[in-house]
């Protein structure tokens, strides 16, 4: 499974992002509220719910390079590519 990390900002943009396209689906099938105030707020909700899905999409994809990346400080060693099980304390021994 991979691990997804996002700043307190990102994920509120996220989920208020996704809420206000949930509410105004749901306005717009609810027939509780007078027809034009229902259509009226519910396709503004749709709409920018669905106008901010791509910034959205572009914050976590971001994110989710960025935590692919190893950093700079953290060195690799060509030797140790394709080894299947690192040695251990003591297996010199043998």
């Amino acid at each position: 499974m991979k691990e997804l990390v996002l700043d307190l900002p990102t994920f509120a943009f996220v989920v208020s992002t996704r809420a206000a396209l949930g509410l105004g689906i749901g306005l717009l099938i609810a027939e509780r509220i007078p027809a034009d105030r229902r259509r009226a707020v519910g396709s503004a909700l749709v709409a920018m719910g669905a106008a901010t899905t791509i910034p959205a999409a572009m914050a976590v994809f971001q994110n989710l390079r960025r935590r692919r990346r190893r950093p700079d400080w953290i060195e690799q060693d060509d030797r140790l590519r394709g080894v299947t099980r690192l040695a251990r304390k003591g297996d010199d021994e043998f």
